[in-house]
């Protein structure tokens, strides 16, 4: 005969375990905060861009982005650097090595983390390719208008909120260079200037209104 001493507990137990899988397994929660990688300005700091070749679904099926571009941008001096910003639910397929997607064949190692100025600072992660010195790229993460310094300890110190809450989308702004040396400081480079103008001009966009 089965005891019912436990009956309460249990069942509570597997209540609480029912919460996130009715949020993310059958509801599927998203929020959606109104921002899109789509609306970002096509001209930036004095560069005018063109989309790249990628093909429509590329975006999704390689990162999970429903709302993503990439595109170069090109200045006046003829200099051409290719911009990817794609948003996504899933967060790991974001920051996990972006580069072996988005740089493909162009070996590139994480290099530390440099800080553009600014209310906010901006962490931007370095990638480069110490044989062939200008070969080089870098990232930024943003997750509910933060900046993320650490994407694993944010995921990790963020996993009982995204348990029980709907889910919210990551944001991946990558810009690869293969023209610029290595020996410049980036802070002083076009590269940081398009690249931080580009996660204004996102920012800067309009919030969705409640309730959408």
């Amino acid at each position: 005969m089965t005891s019912t001493r436990y009956a309460l507990p249990v069942a509570f137990v597997l209540m609480l375990a029912l919460i996130p899988t009715v949020i993310h397994g059958y509801l599927s929660m998203k929020i959606n905060d109104g921002l899109s990688a789509e609306k970002i300005n096509t001209l930036l700091t004095g560069f005018t861009s063109i989309a790249t070749n990628r093909q429509p679904g590329w975006g999704e099926v390689t990162f999970g982005c429903e709302d993503w571009i990439e595109r170069t941008y090109t200045d006046k001096q003829g200099k051409s650097l290719r911009l990817f910003v794609g948003r996504s639910y899933d967060h790991k397929r974001l920051y996990h090595h972006p580069e072996l997607a988005l740089s493909y064949g162009k070996d590139l190692k994480g290099t530390g983390q440099i800080r553009l100025p600014g209310q906010p600072e901006i962490p931007v992660n370095m990638l480069r390719n110490a044989m062939r010195p200008n070969f080089s790229a870098a990232f930024v993460l943003l997750y509910d208008g933060k900046f993320i310094d650490n994407p694993i300890t944010h995921q990790v110190q963020d996993a009982l909120k995204q348990l029980v809450s709907a889910r919210k989308p990551m944001t991946l702004f990558y810009l690869a260079d293969d023209t610029t040396s290595n020996d410049s400081a980036f802070n002083k480079t076009a590269d940081a200037s398009l690249l931080e103008s580009a996660i204004r001009d996102f920012m800067g966009q309009a919030p969705a209104a409640p309730g959408k």
